[in-house]
């Protein structure tokens, strides 16, 4: 009985157990869906550029259609050298003691990479890396068709490069506006990665005025590395350098050129030189043949916790100006030591590649109106832009008459290829043919660092200094292997 009872009670304990949970399980269920009564009918949405709501399977394929067709495939063909077993070449001197040593042929390199149909009359853009120091450049199009490139001018210092083939009514894309890309917008990339010709990733804008410190730059000789990059999470991989970044109207707002990898392929991070500088770039390639460049005359900072607390600054952002140069454009303006620089002409600066970004769009001689806080006052200064010579001209390319007289082709020096041969500037010769250089007894491989004992930094600088002149020059520079050069012609 007793044994009964407890049986019954157990029973009476697991209904009433099983029905409290029951319950509650039933109010809890009620009580989340009462949080949200309609979450199931709640449209999927996403922001689009203009922050209007575009519906769920946002469609890229017309942004596709308008930029696949004007994105290039470039192949590259660099020839082998012929190097000789003697670092000292054939001089007669250490031929004598040592020996004739053989000479060896190293074999052809290929490469490749993307561009960007910029016209209807076959002008295209890519990066500088893609093409630099090719003996023959292939363009093939989206239909196959293939054409052999001219390189109308190159600019290092923000990696980009100017082709031209000979063709007519050729599909291109229209310029966009870097500066109204959004952080959250949708992007296409458009290239050939890996050798897979027209080849469409998307993502979103991930960061704007990205520095990574992937363009070499020589700031004592005036070659100062332009970077501001668009950094996207489209995919991006070897083979797409130099292709399109477009928004989704298909405009083109970038130019690819870099991702951040520890394996060599993509991880997540790309990088892409904004439209507003590429478009200046290709205007100046186009009519001047190099990039006209502007400077301000300045040293900078950016502000940082311990330069605001150490000059007790009133703003956490901007570019502070820790030093001018006599007769420069900042100077001239009344800018001083100690501002800091928040705006150019309008646009807000709150750092360094900011403020490199906005001036490259101009050009020597151009005005530009400059926001200072000068002590916690605001000042407008006018400025005008000069040239690295100080002057407020346009530069002129080196004439092909000029360029001619050397019989050479020439490559710029790196910044790691400077500190290694110890020296603050030089052109290096990297193919020659019949011309002056070569009957002066000057071998490939070369860095020219003076002429006249005066300094050589660009092609430009070694045509201008023999631009009308008579009589004898004298060419000073090193070899790789540390071994300095001397060599004389006359005129």
């Amino acid at each position: 009985l007793v044994m009964m009872n407890r049986s019954k009670s157990l029973f009476l304990s697991a209904i009433i157990g099983g029905t409290v949970a029951f319950a509650v399980t039933r109010w809890t269920q009620q009580s989340s869906i009462a949080y949200n009564p309609n979450f199931e009918k709640l449209p999927i949405t996403l922001a689009s550029e203009n922050g209007a709501a575009l519906s769920a399977g946002i469609d890229f394929t017309k942004a596709a259609e308008m930029s696949v067709h004007a994105v290039v495939h470039i192949k590259c063909v660099t020839n082998g050298k012929t190097i000789n077993g003697n670092p000292f070449g054939n001089d007669p001197f250490q031929n004598f003691f040592f020996g004739f040593q053989p000479q060896f042929q190293t074999p052809a390199q290929q490469s490749s990479g993307s561009g960007v149909i910029i016209s209807e009359d076959g002008y295209i853009c890519t990066n500088n890396h893609v093409i630099n120091n090719a003996d023959k450049i292939e363009v093939v199009l989206n239909n196959n068709k293939t054409y052999t490139a001219e390189v109308i001018g190159k600019d290092p210092t923000t990696d980009l490069a100017l082709l031209k083939i000979n063709e007519k009514g050729l599909p291109y894309i229209n310029y966009g506006n870097s500066d109204e890309v959004k952080i959250g917008e949708w992007v296409l990339a458009v290239g050939n990665p890996f050798n897979l010709t027209s080849t469409v990733t998307a993502g979103i804008v991930s960061a704007k005025g990205r520095n990574i410190n992937a363009i070499d730059g020589n700031p004592s000789n005036g070659q100062y590395s332009i970077e501001s990059f668009i950094q996207t999470d489209a995919a991006v991989n070897p083979g797409n350098s130099g292709g399109a970044l477009v928004n989704t109207n298909g405009m083109l707002i970038g130019i690819n050129t870099a991702i951040a990898s520890n394996t060599g392929s993509y991880t997540g991070y790309s990088f892409a030189i904004p439209v507003n500088i590429v478009r200046k770039v290709m205007n100046d390639l186009h009519d001047f043949g190099n990039v006209q460049r502007a400077f301000l005359g300045i040293s900078i900072r950016d502000i940082d916790s311990k330069l605001q607390e150490e000059k007790r600054l009133p703003l956490s952002q901007g570019v502070y100006i820790a030093g001018l140069t006599d007769g420069g454009a900042a100077e001239a303006s009344g800018m001083r030591e100690g501002d800091i620089i928040t705006k150019i002409n309008g646009a807000e600066i709150k750092s360094t590649p900011e403020l490199q970004e906005q001036i490259s769009r101009y050009r020597p001689g151009d005005e530009v109106k400059v926001l200072v806080n000068r002590d916690g006052d605001q000042k407008e200064l006018i400025m005008t832009l000069r040239n690295k010579n100080g002057g407020t001209s346009e530069i002129k390319f080196a004439s092909e008459k000029n360029l001619s007289i050397f019989g050479a082709s020439f490559e710029s020096i790196s910044a790691t290829e400077l500190k290694k041969l110890k020296i603050d500037n030089g052109i290096k010769v990297i193919k020659l043919s019949s011309g002056k250089l070569a009957s002066s007894g000057i071998k490939e491989g070369f860095i020219i660092t003076t002429i006249d004992k005066k300094p050589v930094t660009t092609v430009n600088d070694l045509a201008a200094y023999i631009e009308n002149k008579t009589g004898g020059v004298l060419i000073e520079g090193i070899y790789p292997n540390g071994v300095k050069g001397y060599y004389g012609f006359g005129l």
